[in-house]
């Protein structure tokens, strides 16, 4: 496992460098003010002004940053050393006060012992986790009682859909005994001809939600939606702003789900 979770870490590295200076991160926007955070996250977490923020698999920082500018008082975390640098590079220019950690989620414990009042993760995460039970067990440990843990994913059956067409099933919806190792071109947000193995895991949404509720926290919504707020797939087109569904099939499977959960106060 620490092969795999090595591996990522460098390939991590090698994407961060890339996406900061690529279009689909816009770090000279971000630097005028620009908010990262979409309009799902903003309207179910809420108000976040004075409260203290826990944001795992951070990348480079700026949706941490975002919740900063609306208030919060933000740490974020991530497994690449390179993405954390450029975290704490734009903290300290824009002048954004903001904690920054390099760990891996499973070693985070070891590092931060204090808790938060929100602990927050977004957009494409969950598939770099072999383990989501602990996943859960880290969430809940580093919930304040009565406090608020929020995610954003893209939706598992959007993650079987192939890359190009979305024509075929070509990804598993459970996870197997071994992750899915593949060869990466470039990264989502960049065409490039940087190559680096990856290994990813597939979780569902049975997984995710008995996970959360093992770990003793309460659910208080998943929601559903037929749209990603990304246009990072062929097969998809935009539908309204900000709002990409599948080509000629909108509405036929869910994109992205949202999931809300509280742990009980003492």
């Amino acid at each position: 496992m620490n092969d795999y979770i090595a591996t990522n870490r460098s390939l991590w590295n090698g994407w961060a460098q890339l996406h900061a200076g690529s279009s689909f991160y816009d770090v000279d926007g971000f630097k005028a003010g620009r908010l990262s955070l979409m309009s799902v996250e903003l309207e179910e977490l809420g108000d976040v002004a004075g409260q203290t923020l826990l944001h795992l698999q951070c990348h480079f920082g700026q949706d941490t940053l975002s919740w900063a500018r609306k208030g919060a008082q933000v740490t974020g975390a991530d497994l690449s050393n390179e993405a954390i640098a450029l975290a704490r590079s734009l903290s300290r220019e824009l002048d954004i006060p903001a904690e920054f950690i390099c760990a891996n989620i499973y070693d985070l414990p070891q590092i931060l012992e204090r808790q938060f009042d929100i602990v927050y993760t977004s957009y494409g995460v969950l598939c770099w986790l072999p383990d989501l039970r602990r996943w859960a067990e880290i969430i809940a440990g580093y919930l304040k009682p009565g406090g608020t843990f929020y995610m954003v994913e893209f939706h598992p059956l959007m993650g079987m859909l192939d890359d190009e067409t979305g024509e075929r099933l070509a990804y598993p919806y459970f996870c197997g005994p071994e992750p899915m190792c593949y060869e990466t071109e470039g990264s989502y947000a960049v065409a490039t001809d940087h190559t680096h193995t990856a290994y990813e895991w597939s979780h569902g949404l049975g997984e995710v939600v008995t996970s959360l509720i093992d770990a003793g926290l309460t659910i208080q919504f998943l929601h559903e939606f037929p749209y990603s707020v990304y246009n990072d797939r062929p097969f998809l087109e935009e539908s309204e702003p900000g709002q990409y569904v599948w080509l000629g099939r909108p509405g036929l499977v869910p994109l992205m789900y949202s999931v809300r959960a509280t742990k009980p106060a003492r």
